[in-house]
């Protein structure tokens, strides 16, 4: 088995530090498990750190959460390590509260003139028109009534 890349060595601070945290107090599970990988793995105890396998074992979760954990340690610091990374794939809301709260005004007043009633393509489009956004589709409007417990019916 090749030898590890990223060898975790705590402090005297940051080994109280994560001693203290899982044992006091209420934490995120995540955070949690991370602290009690990070101290399993420390080289610097008495036991002097254990295999990612023994420690995945140990704590309940996979070899790569082991491997991952590590690697964030070594390269990002304790703070990382213990936080969950933010989702960059994660794409950021086209309606904020402002914008929603149009939405449901327009597709609760009258229908515009011509028609008996609002479509979301419509609504989609009077969005666009009152300068709320600058593209969205009629998918988007569903969801944001759908979620608003409203509907066009």
């Amino acid at each position: 088995m090749p030898a590890k890349k990223y060898r975790v060595t705590l402090t005297k601070e940051e080994r109280d530090d994560l001693i203290q945290l899982t044992s006091h107090g209420k934490v995120a599970a995540r955070q949690l498990t991370h602290a009690h990988i990070l101290l399993h793995a420390d080289e610097a105890s008495s036991e002097g750190g254990l295999k990612d396998t023994d420690i995945a074992k140990a704590i309940h979760t996979s070899r790569l959460t082991v491997e991952r954990v590590r690697q964030r340690f070594v390269m990002e610091g304790l703070d990382s390590a213990l936080k969950p990374k933010v989702q960059a794939r994660r794409k950021p809301k086209k309606l904020d509260g402002k914008a929603e709260a149009f939405l449901i005004a327009t597709a609760c007043s009258p229908a515009p003139e011509g028609r008996t009633g609002w479509t979301l393509q419509l609504l989609a489009d009077r969005l666009i028109e009152c300068n709320i956004v600058d593209t969205i589709s009629g998918e988007c409007v569903r969801q944001t009534l759908k979620k608003m417990n409203s509907s066009l019916g």
